[in-house]
Order: C-alpha cells, then structure tokens, then sequence
C-alpha cells in the first residue's frame, strides 16, 4: 500500500499525486515510470514520473482522468492509499545518463504538450539542478488547462503557447518552435519533445526540416509495463522494438510514425466504454 501524501488538482481533469514510495524515489531518474494500480480489482496504469525527492522518500504522479481507471484513481484522497506502484521502469533519457558536460555543451529545448509536461518537468529540473539551463515550450489548447507553470519557470526558460491564443503564444508548439528559431533567433541542436502522438509526429517532421536531433517518448502507447503484452509495439528505424522496455524514449526520425498511430487508436473504444461507465 502507498499512502498519497498530497492531492491536488491542476485543472478540471487533471490532478496530482505525491506519494510515499521510498525505494522508486531511491533510484529513479528523470524519464523512468511506474505501473499503479488503484485497488486490488484495478487496471494497472504506466505513469511517467513527473518528480522525486530521495530525502522526503516521495514520488510525484500526475494523471489525466480520461478513463474508467483514472476517474476512480482520482476519487482517492490525501491521506488514502493506492494499492500498488511499482517501479522505476524503463529507460532514463540519455540526457540524465550520457557524460554532464557534454551535455551542457548542447542546446537543448524542450516541447511538451498537455500531460507530456509532468515528465518533460522532470527532466528540466534534473539539468537545472546539474547546471543546465533549456527552453521549454509548454502547449495547451486553451490557457486552462496549463499545468505546473509556476513550476516550470522556475527551472527553465518557458515558452507558453495556446491553440486559441488565451494566454502566452498564440498556436501550436509548432509554430511557436519556427518562430524561436526563424525569426527570434535561437540556436537548438537537441529536442526532447513529450505529449499527444499527434503533436509528436509533426514537431518531430518541423524539427528534422530545422536540423534538431529530437528525441520523442511512446509512453502514450504503453498499457502493461512490462513487455508481455506486445501493445506498446513499434518500429524504430526498421526493428521491433517495445516502449515500456525499449524506452519509453526514441529517436523520433526512426520512428514508424503511421504504425505508431494506428496502435494508438485500437484502444479509444475501450478507453470511452470504460470512463462511461466509470461515471454512472
């Protein structure tokens, strides 16, 4: 059992955990995720980390309600418990791996789109902390639904761009990524680009056009965590390869982007079965 240590929510269907978990908050890394499970009945759920505090002993989980086991994770309170995390699992990013000071010789930007920027958050704060300072291009479609802004700004240099133009940006990330190099001026050699698949497919398509090694995470495809189930299964630059165990992370010019998409939406008709039914 993990207790939940703190409850809040971000926006109207989005909220955030911070749990008690001493040993994933020992050895986690910016990038790695953990399975949950509600209860002893529930689904298991991938959760990319958005934070860790090795002293506190905690790890920080935020989940988007947009199925049957996410609307009945977010009825549990602080001072409840979750039945199961477990965890750390897959693959840090390189950037928290690969030697720091090469690292710090790149220019990195960071674009994150909806619950994409809980784990690019992560990574933010891990290369401030090691002396690396990134842009982040945060988007929304409406001003919202933004999430952890104060929190971004305070490790990185943030970009807010919005769809219909309420608040920072108007437009997609992007647009807001050609105009910062195009027209403002800015240099980057290295992307790391997290959210809807969607908005990874083309970001990844601009930024090779721009000549920006981008790194782009399957983890909106991950479902058991483990590898077992093969419904995270992508091509990567020719080879099977499987998100929760591969990566999540990639190189999104090897990615079959076509092949990614359609993996994605065999399970929509599940997902809205079941989050009807989880609100009767």
């Amino acid at each position: 059992m993990f207790k939940i240590l703190e409850k809040e929510w971000l926006n109207v269907n989005t909220f955030k955990m911070v749990l008690d978990a001493p040993m994933i908050s020992r050895s986690c890394l910016p990038g790695q995720f953990v399975i949950v499970r509600t209860d002893e009945e529930g689904e298991r759920i991938p959760l990319t980390i958005c934070d860790y505090d090795r002293e506190k002993k905690t790890v920080t989980i935020v989940v988007q309600t947009i199925g049957g086991s996410t609307v009945e994770m977010s009825k549990k309170e602080k001072g409840e418990f979750l039945a199961d995390v477990v965890g750390p699992l897959g693959r840090p990013t390189d950037l928290c791996t690969d030697d720091i000071e090469e690292v710090k010789k790149k220019k990195i930007v960071f674009v994150a789109g909806g619950l994409g920027t809980a784990p690019v958050y992560c990574q933010v704060k891990w290369l401030h902390e090691h002396g690396v300072t990134a842009d982040v291009i945060v988007g929304a479609k409406t001003k919202d639904i933004v999430i952890l802004e104060e929190e971004m700004k305070a490790v990185g240099n943030l970009y807010i761009t919005t769809d219909d133009g309420s608040y920072g940006r108007t437009g997609m990330v992007t647009t807001c990524l050609e105009d910062l190099v195009k027209k403002e001026g800015k240099e980057y050699d290295h992307c790391v680009c997290i959210g809807p698949m969607i908005m990874m497919k083309f970001l990844s398509k601009l930024s090779a056009e721009l000549g920006i090694h981008t790194i782009v995470s399957m983890n909106p495809i991950m479902v058991d965590g483990t590898g077992m189930c093969g419904a995270c299964r992508i091509s990567v630059g020719g080879e099977t390869k499987f998100a929760c165990v591969d990566g999540p992370e990639f190189d999104a010019e090897l990615v079959d982007w076509d092949e990614a998409m359609r993996r994605l939406g065999l399970y929509k008709p599940a997902e809205a079965a079941a989050l009807e039914a989880a609100k009767k």
